[in-house]
């Protein structure tokens, strides 16, 4: 079978962006549809569009200021003019010239973990923080690596599409919550046909499921993208045992306890947050497939 190029994978990777993104925004849809029928039926078109506006809204003021709420709850700082980081930046400012993108705002968590993200909504406004213990504990080729993987995924767009993508799941988990809330403090007494009963089924199905169904494809696209970002940073540091040190660096020293919210955890290097069900949920491949990758290019 023909290998694929490498730029062709990132045509792929953005056309299912858009395909992810129609599949979360249909389920939204047919979501705040059904409540609607539920509620008030006698208004439930003024309410979907209402509802629809209010969404466009929210998904409108995060694409252009949802970098700056991640940045902020990460307690990400700017790195500004402080010289104990002249390395970082000057590691930033010349992959970024390789890269052939914007130099991105650079900013530092204080965290013994290592780690880093990249957020905005395109290359020409994009943010990368890194942690102190990442800094602390990986030599010079080890962070170009992470930081050349960082890079990649603001120039692939990764950002924007991780972003929005957040804003639409968690979005659908809200309105999940209050619907399930809602529904027992409802009363059903002039609800008993059965069409209505059946109705309010498919509602309560719709609750349960579409978040998890949504944050799952979500996940599975998250994994394909860390391993073009993994192969795009090796293009772009042409040395890929730098990235696959760091990685077996951080498999070893990370605990993964940073506490940050689960929703902008796939925007990490790896996954911050350890739990029982990293297996489901995961957002990012096993650190050992990823490794094995890089050391066979």
């Amino acid at each position: 079978m023909e290998r694929t190029s490498f730029y062709d994978q990132i045509s792929k990777n953005k056309r299912d962006s858009v395909f992810l993104f129609i599949f979360v925004f249909l389920i939204l849809f047919i979501f705040i549809y059904v409540i609607g029928l539920i509620f008030a039926p006698e208004y439930y078109l003024s309410l979907i569009i209402i509802g629809f506006i209010l969404v466009f809204a929210y998904t409108y003021s995060t694409y252009n200021y949802g970098d700056q709420i991640v940045l902020k709850v990460t307690n990400a700082k700017p790195v500004d003019n402080d010289k104990r980081y002249v390395h970082l930046v000057n590691t930033v400012e010349g992959l970024s010239i390789a890269a052939g993108v914007k130099k991105p705002k650079i900013y530092v968590i204080e965290s013994e973990e290592l780690n880093a993200f990249a957020t905005g909504k395109d290359p020409e406004h994009a943010s990368i923080a890194v942690t102190t213990g990442l800094l602390n504990n990986l030599k010079r080729d080890e962070i170009e690596g992470v930081i050349g993987h960082e890079l990649s995924h603001i120039k692939n767009y990764d950002i924007r599409f991780a972003t929005l993508v957040a804003v639409m799941v968690g979005l659908i988990a809200i309105i999940s919550h209050l619907f399930l809330r809602s529904f027992w403090y409802t009363r059903t007494g002039e609800r008993d046909e059965k069409g209505s009963n059946i109705l309010i089924l498919v509602g309560l199905l719709l609750a349960i499921i579409a978040p998890i169904v949504v944050r799952l494809v979500q996940f599975a696209m998250s994994r394909k993208r860390e391993f073009l970002a993994d192969a795009s940073s090796a293009k772009l540091t042409r040395y890929p045992e730098g990235l696959a040190s760091a990685l077996e660096k951080i498999s070893k020293i990370n605990r993964g306890n940073m506490k940050v919210s689960e929703a902008v955890s796939h925007l990490f290097f790896v996954d911050p947050n350890r739990t029982n069900l990293d297996r489901l949920y995961a957002t990012h491949p096993p650190v050992e497939e990823r490794i094995r990758i890089l050391r066979s290019m």
